[in-house]
C-alpha cells in the first residue's frame, strides 16, 4: 500500500510538472487574494485546484496554483518605423479612405504626415505626403517587463496608465481582475520601468483616454483644446501621434467623462468614415401652418410664435436641421434639401405625397406629429425611402420606417441594470401610488429583497378605497441601513412625489445615503417647490432619458455657432433637429448604397443625442441607444 501512494504521489507530481503547476507553502499572514495576486492567478483558479482551502486554509498549507492568465512566452511584437515619404497630389473624388487603401497604410497615417487634414477636408489639388514604413520585430517576455505597484489616493485607472505611459485596456490585459473602481492600497501589475521614467501626475489636472478613431478635430469639438494645447500639455505626443486608449493629461476645468460609451455597444464618429460625399436628397416635413398666417403681420407671425407651442418647436427643429447641413458641408458632404408644410392635417400630407416623387429621396425626417407620420409612411412605404420619426412615436414601425425615439420599455431596463450592477448598494426600497403596483410589483421580481411601500387609501366616506397619495412618516422610521439605499419611487401624481422626495431628503443623513431613481422620470419629480431640485441634488436622482443636456460651461462648436447665428441658444428641438439630421447624412455618406442596415454593436452620439437602431423582426427600425443621468450640485449630468 505504501509502495502504492509512493508511486500515486510520483505520477501526480510529473503530471503537474507537466501541465507547468506550481506549489506554494502559505506563510503566515498571507490570504487566498494576496497569493493569488502574486501568481497574476484568480482566487477561484486557486480554489478549484485546493477545495479543502475554503475549510483548511492556514500557515504551511501547501497549495497548487496553476498557470498564469497573463502569457510569460516571449512575445513577438512589430512596430513601424518610417523610412521615407512618397509625394501624392490629390485627384478629383479622391478621399482618405480611398488613398489609405491604394497605398496600405491607415488614414491615421496619413493624417500624422500631413497635420492639416486633421482639421482641413481633402481637396484636389493637394499636394500631401503618403508615409512609407518598414516593420521591426522585438521579443520581450512580462517576467522582466512587469512589477508591482500599489495605488495611491486619488489615483484611478487613468492615472495610473498616464503615469506608466500604457492605455487602459493594456493596463486591465495586465490585471484581468482589476475592479471597475480601484482603492488606494490595491496592488496592481505595471509595466518595469525605471522610477525616473514615470510620468508625474498632478491633482490639478484631469485625464482623458483617446477613443477609437478621434483625431484632434474631433478632440477640439469635444474638449476645446487644440492640437498645439494638447501637445504643449503633453510632451511626446507629437511624436507618437493619438492613439486609441491613450491617457492625455487635459487642464482641471475641462470635463471628461469615465463611461465614454455604453457597455452594450461601442460608440463610432462617422465623421472618419466618410466614403460618398455625393450630394444626399433630403426631405424635412414639419407643421408650420403658414396656411394660417399672414406674412405680411410681422407683429402677428411673432404672437403666433409664441402662442403656438406646436409652431415654435417646428421653427426650432428647423433651425437645427440648417445647422447640421452647415457642418456636413463643412465635412464634404453637400445636401439637396426640400422643405414642405404638412400644416399639422392629414389631408395636406397626403396631398404633399400626390404631389412630390419621394422616391428620388435618400431620407425624409418626419412629419413631426404621430397621426401625420403614420399617414404619410404608409402612404410612401412603396417608395422604399427611409422616414426617419423625429419627436413623435409612430404606431406601426413598418420596414420604411425609423423610430427615433427609444420605447419607455428600453428605458425601464436601462435603469433597472444599472441598479443591478451597483455592487455598492446597501439595499433597495420600492415606493408607489396605487396605480403603479403593477410597476412596483415587477420591480420585486428584479430585487426579490427589496422592501415595497404604498401610499394609502381613503378608508371613508364618498373615496373610499381611492388612492391617498400619502404615506405616514412613521412608515419609514428604521427602514434605511447605514450605506447605500437605492429608492424607486414610481408614480406621477406631482403632490405624492413632492411629498415623498421632502421626506427622504430628509432622512439622507450621516452614514445613511439614500440615492433616488425611477423607471419613468413623469411630472411627479418637476415640482414648482424652490427647493424640489436642491433635494434631487441632495437624493442623487438618476433616471434614463433619450437625450442629456449638453454642458453649457464647456466648448461646444454647436453651441457657439448656434448663438451666433440666432442669438440665442439653442433648445432641446433645434439640438435634436442638429443631431437627427447629421446622424443622417453620415450614415448615408458612410455607405455607398443609401443607409446602411442596423447594426447592434455600435451607436452614434452627438451633442445631446446618440443613436442605434435595432431591426424589428417584422418591420423597420427602432433606436435603443438610451442615457442615464443624475442630478449632481443642481445640474443633470450624464453618468451612463
Amino acid at each position: 500500500m505504501k509502495q502504492f501512494l509512493i508511486i500515486l504521489l510520483s505520477v501526480f507530481t510529473i503530471g503537474l510538472n507537466a501541465q507547468n503547476y506550481k506549489t506554494h507553502k502559505v506563510k503566515t499572514g498571507e490570504t487566498i487574494e494576496s497569493i493569488a495576486k502574486a501568481y497574476l492567478v484568480t482566487p477561484f483558479d486557486i480554489l478549484a485546484l485546493n477545495p479543502d482551502a475554503k475549510t483548511s486554509f492556514a500557515p504551511n498549507t501547501t497549495l497548487i496554483i496553476p498557470n498564469s492568465k497573463v502569457k510569460n512566452d516571449p512575445i513577438v511584437e512589430e512596430s513601424k518605423e518610417v523610412i521615407d515619404y512618397k509625394k501624392h497630389k490629390v485627384k478629383r473624388k479622391e478621399t482618405l479612405y480611398g488613398l489609405s487603401k491604394k497605398y496600405n497604410v491607415s488614414e491615421d497615417d496619413i493624417k500624422k504626415a500631413n497635420p492639416r487634414l486633421y482639421s482641413e477636408n481633402l481637396r484636389r489639388g493637394d499636394r500631401i505626403r503618403i508615409p512609407r514604413f518598414k516593420t521591426v520585430v522585438s521579443k520581450q517576455t512580462l517576467s522582466n517587463t512587469i512589477r508591482k505597484y500599489t495605488v495611491l489616493p486619488s489615483e484611478g485607472k487613468w492615472r495610473i496608465a498616464y503615469k506608466f505611459g500604457i492605455t487602459v485596456q493594456e493596463l486591465e490585459d495586465l490585471n484581468p481582475d482589476i475592479k471597475d473602481v480601484i482603492q488606494p492600497g490595491d496592488e496592481l501589475n505595471v509595466p518595469n520601468i525605471a522610477n525616473n521614467e514615470e510620468k508625474a501626475t498632478d491633482i490639478a489636472y484631469n485625464y482623458y483616454e483617446v477613443q477609437p478613431k478621434e483625431g484632434f478635430f474631433r478632440l477640439k469639438v469635444k474638449l476645446g483644446l487644440t492640437q498645439e494645447e494638447l501637445e504643449a500639455l503633453n510632451p511626446g505626443l507629437a511624436e507618437s501621434g493619438l492613439k486609441a486608449g491613450m491617457v492625455l493629461k487635459v487642464p482641471s476645468e475641462v470635463e471628461v467623462t469615465t463611461t465614454v460609451s455604453d457597455e452594450d455597444y461601442n460608440v463610432t464618429d462617422l465623421r472618419d468614415n466618410i466614403i460618398n460625399t455625393s450630394t444626399k436628397r433630403l426631405a424635412v416635413l414639419l407643421p408650420f401652418k403658414l396656411h394660417r398666417i399672414d406674412l405680411d403681420s410681422v407683429a402677428e407671425v411673432k404672437a403666433m410664435m409664441k402662442s403656438d407651442r406646436v409652431l415654435s418647436t417646428a421653427l426650432d427643429f428647423h433651425s437645427g436641421v440648417l445647422m447640421a447641413l452647415d457642418s456636413a458641408k463643412y465635412l464634404g458632404i453637400s445636401t439637396d434639401l426640400k422643405v414642405f408644410d404638412t400644416e399639422n392635417r392629414t389631408t395636406e400630407t397626403v396631398s404633399i405625397t400626390s404631389r412630390e416623387d419621394f422616391s428620388d429621396y435618400d431620407a425624409v425626417i418626419g412629419p413631426m406629429m404621430s397621426k401625420t407620420f403614420d399617414r404619410f409612411a404608409a402612404e410612401v412605404r412603396s417608395d422604399a425611402v427611409p422616414v426617419f420619426a423625429p419627436l413623435a412615436m409612430p404606431s406601426k414601425v413598418s420596414g420604411n420606417v425609423y423610430q427615433t425615439i427609444p420605447d419607455k420599455k428600453v428605458l425601464a431596463q436601462k435603469m433597472i441594470n444599472y441598479i443591478k450592477e451597483d455592487s455598492t448598494k446597501t439595499q433597495v426600497v420600492i415606493i408607489a401610488d396605487q396605480k403603479h403596483k403593477v410597476v412596483s410589483n415587477g420591480l420585486k421580481k428584479d430585487f426579490p429583497t427589496a422592501k415595497q411601500l404604498f401610499s394609502e387609501v381613503t378608508k371613508k366616506g364618498k373615496d373610499k378605497g381611492k388612492d391617498a397619495y400619502f404615506i405616514y412618516p412613521t412608515t419609514f422610521e428604521g427602514l434605511f441601513k447605514k450605506g447605500k439605499n437605492i429608492v424607486f419611487l414610481e408614480t406621477d401624481d406631482t403632490s405624492f412625489g413632492s411629498s415623498i422626495i421632502s421626506l427622504l431628503n430628509g432622512l439622507s443623513v450621516d452614514d445613511i445615503e439614500i440615492v433616488l431613481t425611477t423607471t419613468n422620470k413623469s411630472r411627479a419629480f418637476e415640482s414648482k417647490d424652490p427647493d424640489n431640485n436642491y433635494h434631487l441634488s441632495n437624493l442623487k436622482f438618476h433616471y434614463a432619458t433619450i437625450n442629456k443636456q449638453y454642458d453649457a460651461d464647456a466648448a461646444n462648436g454647436f453651441v457657439s455657432m448656434y448663438k451666433s447665428r440666432y442669438g440665442l441658444t439653442p433648445s432641446k428641438y433645434a439640438t435634436r433637429g442638429f443631431d437627427l439630421t447629421l446622424d443622417i447624412l453620415l450614415r448615408l455618406a458612410s455607405s455607398d448604397d443609401g443607409l446602411p442596415n442596423s447594426d447592434d454593436e455600435s451607436a452614434t452620439e452627438y451633442i445631446e443625442n446618440k443613436f442605434r437602431y435595432a431591426k424589428k423582426t417584422f418591420g423597420g427600425y427602432v433606436n435603443e441607444a438610451t442615457y442615464i443621468v443624475r442630478y449632481d450640485n443642481l445640474k443633470i449630468v450624464e453618468v451612463k
